[in-house]
């Protein structure tokens, strides 16, 4: 009877690895297919010149392209930040200008995925955005901190500025938190510049 017992707890418990490895095989594959498709649908929003979604009954579409040259990232930035949004990549943030725009234009995401680079960011380092004409504006980097969630981030200037926000402090387990990080960069050039994009 002890050793009957034995086995269905054994084959239980293997039962329970194999569905929880499963599953996660599974969040892992579902996301690197989103992402193919998310860049599809930006090569041919470019080619196009027009707004394509991902999937059909996607609720978000890609609005720019973010490179940052020191650290290899190379990320699409999808329309909208709410949690729809930023379980597939960063968001833009509606009301605020795309990037490129006059204006502050404001992309947030998640510490633990799309924006956990933030915390290597240095103050003068690139950041490069492709706007849906195809067109790449650099920005550099002017500052950083860390504000409560309550503090507005969103403040209307003169010229074309970026703003990254992400949850506060990074590698927490526990989700939210009252505390956000803030990168802000100012426009360096509005002109078209010439990047090779298949070095990201």
């Amino acid at each position: 009877m002890f050793k009957w017992s034995r086995r269905v707890i054994l084959l239980l418990l293997l039962s329970g690895g194999l569905w929880q490895v499963g599953e996660g095989s599974y969040i892992y594959a579902k996301a690197q297919l989103a992402q193919m498709l998310i860049l599809d649908a930006w090569e041919e929003g470019i080619a196009n010149r027009q707004s394509i979604k991902p999937w059909s009954w996607a609720d978000t579409w890609p609005v720019a392209r973010l490179m940052v040259p020191r650290l290899g990232i190379d990320q699409i930035v999808l329309a909208g930040d709410n949690g729809r949004a930023l379980a597939f990549g960063p968001g833009h943030r509606f009301g605020t200008p795309l990037p490129g725009e006059l204006g502050n234009s404001l992309i947030a995401g998640h510490r633990d995925t799309h924006f956990g680079f933030l915390k290597d960011l240095r103050i003068d380092d690139t950041i490069l955005v492709q706007n849906q004409a195809g067109a790449i504006h650099v920005y550099v980097i002017d500052s950083y901190e860390v504000v409560d969630e309550g503090t507005p981030v969103f403040t209307v200037v003169g010229q074309s500025t970026l703003t990254l926000v992400t949850c506060y402090p990074f590698g927490t387990v526990i989700p939210g938190g009252p505390l956000r990080y803030v990168v802000m960069a100012s426009v360096k050039d509005t002109e078209q510049v010439s990047v090779n994009l298949a070095s990201f």
